[in-house]
């Protein structure tokens, strides 16, 4: 076994085990203990209670940057137990005790929510964000299950709507709280929230017929989106909307058809130039979430 992982390795090493295996389950039980504490710590030293409900009640990127370190370490020695598959029943007890479920869910879910923030700064300012913005790495793997995904929670939903109210094992706002605590849906966790609590209630819905109405739905709120910022930029919806696809389409902004967009407003080239970056800024946080992370060629030159 020695020599398999020092080839794997790849390294002339006198004790490969120091490399490829694990610490004991007692020494991670007692390192998440310490982390744990330390997160207690910080939160109590703001005045805050230890509670994912607290975490907006940070103030500064300082402060919101030291929660995201703190409980990220948190989720590390969580995730390294989970690996672990001869823990006994003290000690899955134990861990429990020290990261109860349902509150490190909460707090999954607000680390998500301030992490999203804070990487929308970082993003944006790059050198200019804060120091302590700069350098946060906010490691979403860790947040990121690898039984829950999309068909999976599509799934869960068409099985709430065939149980009835009195007998449900999973209510709206619990399912809702498990998909804003993983890190896939990050940017489709408001969307999910929101189709979740407009569906009828006592309309039992099979798998497909919960994903083409997801589908439907976000269709319907990128066109009321699109329509909402087409009014208040003056501009006719049926134009917007083809300069959004195409943007999506070719995965380029492209200033020329921006300037050809704003042309029916019959601005001076002063004028326009504001009334674009009005725009972009609108419709920036829209494409950006409905290009699923990939890259837009261009936009970025509007985002300084």
């Amino acid at each position: 076994m020695e020599e398999a992982i020092a080839l794997f390795s790849g390294e002339n090493i006198d004790n490969p085990r120091e490399i490829w295996l694990v610490d004991p389950a007692p020494r991670i039980i007692h390192s998440l203990q310490t982390a744990t504490q330390k997160l207690i710590d910080f939160m109590q030293s703001q005045g805050l209670a230890s509670t994912p409900e607290e975490v907006a009640n940070l103030k500064g990127d300082a402060t919101r940057s030291q929660f995201v370190n703190l409980f990220k370490e948190v989720q590390r020695l969580k995730t390294q137990l989970d690996q672990y598959t001869d823990l006994s029943a003290e000690q899955k007890t134990q861990i429990d005790d020290i990261t109860p479920p349902d509150q490190l869910q909460g707090f999954k879910s607000v680390y998500l929510e301030t992490a999203k923030r804070l990487k929308k700064q970082q993003d944006k300012q790059g050198d200019r964000a804060p120091p302590e913005v700069q350098h946060l790495d906010f490691e979403f793997v860790l947040f990121a299950s690898a039984v829950i995904d999309y068909d999976y929670i599509m799934g869960l939903i068409a099985r709430m709507t065939h149980q009835k109210p009195d007998k449900l094992t999973l209510n709206r706002e619990q399912l809702i709280g498990l998909i804003q605590s993983d890190a896939k849906f990050i940017d489709e966790r408001e969307d999910i929230a929101e189709y979740i609590r407009g569906l009828p209630v006592g309309k039992a819905l099979d798998k497909q017929q919960i994903h083409a109405g997801y589908e439907y739905f976000k269709a319907e709120k990128k066109t009321r989106e699109l329509t909402d910022i087409a009014t208040k930029h003056g501009l006719d919806a049926a134009s917007l909307q083809a300069f959004v696809d195409e943007v999506l389409r070719r995965r380029i902004f492209d200033g020329e058809r921006l300037s050809e967009l704003m042309e029916p407003l019959g601005l001076g080239w002063k004028a326009r130039t504001q009334k674009e970056l009005a725009l972009v800024e609108d419709l920036t946080p829209l494409l950006h979430k409905m290009g699923q992370g990939r890259d837009i060629s261009g936009l970025s030159a509007y985002e300084q």
